[in-house]
């Protein structure tokens, strides 16, 4: 069973050495059953975007990595409290440094792939943020934060590349 409330308080927070959140994300997705890869994969694949619970824009799930869980326990637990989803966890897809919306610091964002094997009906935050299924066009124009295009970038260069090397081994 799958607790469907989220986690409150930041007394488990991990900080970096200079006293910004560390804080970890994922970039839900899936293949469309019936668009081939070959029109390339940005086209034969859609990704799952948020609203952000003040509304302003879309966004991919993400939140505090806590002490007592590890980085990819913290990346499945945003993806259900936020999204309503859970899947595979993929290879990093980097870390970046960006300027807090809301408090003067500088957090640090960890971002992985999450291939979408299950999307629940009930999820915790499903009364306070919108999820939707989105192209890659339409995720690169609604993110307001240019350090997750640049993740979702990286996510489909790394697809490109497998898909190609599939393809060339086929």
């Amino acid at each position: 069973m799958v607790s469907l409330v989220s986690r409150q308080g930041r007394q488990l927070q991990r900080y970096t050495s200079t006293g910004g959140r560390v804080v970890v994300g994922c970039i839900p997705y899936k293949f469309k059953i019936n668009e081939p890869c070959k029109d390339g994969v940005d086209r034969a694949m859609e990704v799952l975007v948020i609203s952000s619970q003040k509304g302003h824009g879309m966004m991919f799930p993400k939140g505090g990595w806590e002490l007592d869980e590890t980085i990819k326990e913290a990346v499945s637990r945003e993806a259900l409290e936020e999204a309503g989803v859970q899947g595979n966890i993929e290879g990093s897809l980097g870390k970046w440094r960006y300027k807090s919306r809301s408090h003067d610091a500088f957090y640090e964002g960890i971002m992985f792939p999450l291939n979408v094997t299950e999307e629940l009906v009930h999820w915790p935050e499903m009364d306070v943020r919108r999820r939707r299924w989105v192209t890659i066009a339409e995720a690169r124009e609604g993110c307001q934060h240019p350090w997750m295009k640049e993740a979702l970038d990286r996510l489909v260069t790394r697809l490109s590349n497998l898909s190609r090397q599939e393809t060339s081994m086929g």
